[in-house]
């Protein structure tokens, strides 16, 4: 579809650093690794526009410069949003990556600090600044975060259909956004983690952290960093496995939208009522030997309140 055959935008938003999707039918999911990901199913998604990039820290500063919002890693959380939580843990503060020094004495998530006074504006810690990284994606965003910047802008956030039929670039069923091979004739299409995670990164990218959004090859669709640099959320919330029945080619699900409200809690935390939403894309930290999600069909789940070092957002606008 050319330029001119695309549906006008009625309320003046800025199209230029977006990318008109003529939506269709596509593989959506996969078989073959994690089982949240399962089952593969076709779905049909209508045309759509989408952000060439996450969005940056500039962009996020500019939002925030003129509305003047405050983001939630900025706020003190709610004690009754916490019950019995220590009091001096309720101050604002975001998750943090440390890379452990001791690889004897590994245990899930010890590479995670909550970091008081860790911010959008302080990435890498309180003391920390965004000077060089204007052109990196924003990240300590929870998800009211970007959905306040969408609505800013007229905007909306992806659902994971959406996001996932834009990430494969029409690449119907390969493994990564530019066909099936990770480092292709050695070169590697996108910020994830080289090395033992997570004490070792030899860094062959060139990146230890995030990196700027055009750094790495765009996909067929003009798209960048769909695949690592960072996490980027989506609008629907989290399902153990796909919400799928089983019907026939000629009821291929328009559209589709992943789990409820209710669904989505995390059931080792009973007492903790925050629901959870679709991330995709994987980050600067997914590795072979840890975390391949650094594909499409990858999704993970993460509560709504919570932000950190390797998280961020892109946009969409539905005709």
């Amino acid at each position: 579809m050319s330029m001119t055959d695309q549906p006008r935008v009625m309320n003046d938003i800025d199209m230029n650093d977006m990318v008109y999707l003529n939506g269709g039918t596509f593989l959506m999911g996969s078989n073959a690794h994690y089982p949240e990901e399962a089952p593969a199913h076709h779905v049909n998604v209508s045309p759509f526009w989408i952000d060439k990039t996450p969005v940056t820290n500039l962009q996020f500063k500019q939002f925030v410069e003129t509305t003047g919002y405050v983001t939630f890693a900025e706020l003190p959380p709610n004690p009754s949003d916490y019950p019995g939580a220590p009091a001096h843990m309720l101050q604002p503060g975001s998750l943090l990556f440390v890379s452990p020094t001791n690889r004897d004495e590994l245990t899930d998530w010890a590479w995670w600090k909550f970091e008081f006074g860790t911010t959008w504006r302080n990435p890498q810690g309180p003391e920390s600044t965004l000077h060089g990284l204007d052109d990196h994606p924003v990240v300590h965003i929870a998800y009211c975060d970007a959905l306040a910047y969408a609505s800013w802008l007229g905007k909306s956030l992806p659902t994971e259909a959406e996001w996932e039929y834009a990430a494969r670039g029409n690449l119907e069923g390969c493994e990564f956004a530019w066909g099936n091979e990770l480092t292709p004739m050695g070169k590697h299409m996108a910020n994830t983690w080289q090395g033992n995670f997570p004490y070792e990164n030899t860094m062959e990218d060139g990146y230890s952290r995030t990196s700027p959004v055009k750094m790495f090859p765009p996909n067929d669709y003009g798209l960048y960093d769909m695949i690592g640099n960072v996490w980027e959320w989506t609008a629907d919330f989290w399902s153990p496995t796909h919400q799928f029945k089983s019907v026939s080619p000629c009821c291929i699900r328009h559209n589709p939208r992943g789990g409820k409200e209710h669904q989505s809690h995390d059931p080792t935390m009973p007492h903790i009522d925050i629901p959870r939403r679709v991330l995709k894309g994987g980050s600067h930290l997914c590795a072979p030997n840890y975390c391949r999600r650094y594909r499409p069909a990858a999704r993970h789940p993460e509560a709504i309140d919570t932000s950190s070092s390797h998280i961020g957002f892109r946009c969409v606008v539905r005709p």
